[in-house]
């Protein structure tokens, strides 16, 4: 594994998730990396990863003011990469919908928030905690589906909705961080279709190669990260390393 040219300091939101989880056992194996903060909703334990010793982990809710700063408060080092894996398709009652008809707007709103808005709650609490130098990274996981010009199938209405609302905030964020934090690089990552609760329901038409283990999509992830230049930031990169067009 190359992913990094320094060592660094990583927060992973999410680690409770399956690409979250594999993302921070990847980090805590890796050489240059020092340490790993782990945030989950509920408390998860890596005594068994490669490289524990790396991982302090927390519970903290992003979307509660609280307990974000409380989770920012528990970083002492200053930090060089923030990635947020978090994020909502299905739950209970809340579907994807394939119509119009479908939408419903408590089920929107949520989705909106945990897709959209909770990404840039935690880029607001944690941006404080970067050290400052080129190759510092804010990446949070967004998908294909949010890409308006490649939408052929239309249906999956706020899902769709609230990836392409999340790439434009970080393109946002990227300009803004030219300007006051140089050598800050912002992006979106797409992990493909991830063995995971998230795409569960939705794998019997994926063929068996575009299926991936959430370790392999981590480590892809990790190498694409590894390889992003300032001209990068702003934009959304697939697990193979290709630019998803907006």
């Amino acid at each position: 594994m190359q992913y990094f040219p320094q060592a660094m300091n990583v927060a992973v939101i999410g680690a409770g998730g399956a690409i979250g989880r594999a993302m921070v056992s990847a980090l805590a194996s890796h050489d240059k990396v020092n340490t790993v903060y782990a945030y989950a909703r509920e408390p998860v334990c890596f005594a068994d990863v490669a490289g524990a010793a790396k991982i302090k982990t927390a519970c903290m809710n992003p979307l509660c003011a609280v307990s974000l700063a409380e989770g920012a408060e528990r970083v002492c080092q200053a930090l060089d990469m923030v990635i947020v894996t978090t994020g909502l398709l299905h739950q209970d009652s809340l579907q994807p919908e394939k119509r119009l008809t479908e939408i419903n707007r408590d089920n929107f709103l949520q989705v909106m928030q945990v897709n959209t808005l909770l990404p840039m709650l935690v880029a607001q609490a944690f941006m404080p905690l970067f050290r400052t130098g080129s190759h510092r990274v804010f990446a949070a996981l967004s998908a294909r589906v949010g890409s308006i010009s490649d939408n052929r199938l239309g249906g999956w209405y706020s899902y769709r909705s609230s990836k392409a609302a999340l790439n434009m905030l970080l393109k946002n964020m990227a300009i803004e961080m030219r300007r006051s934090r140089p050598g800050m690089i912002v992006c979106g990552l797409h992990p493909g279709t991830v063995d995971s609760g998230l795409s569960q329901p939705f794998q019997r038409n994926v063929p068996a190669e575009k299926l991936f283990t959430a370790e392999y999509a981590a480590a892809s992830l990790l190498q694409v990260i590894g390889r992003l230049q300032a001209d990068d930031s702003g934009k959304v990169f697939a697990w193979d390393g290709q630019t998803v067009e907006p």
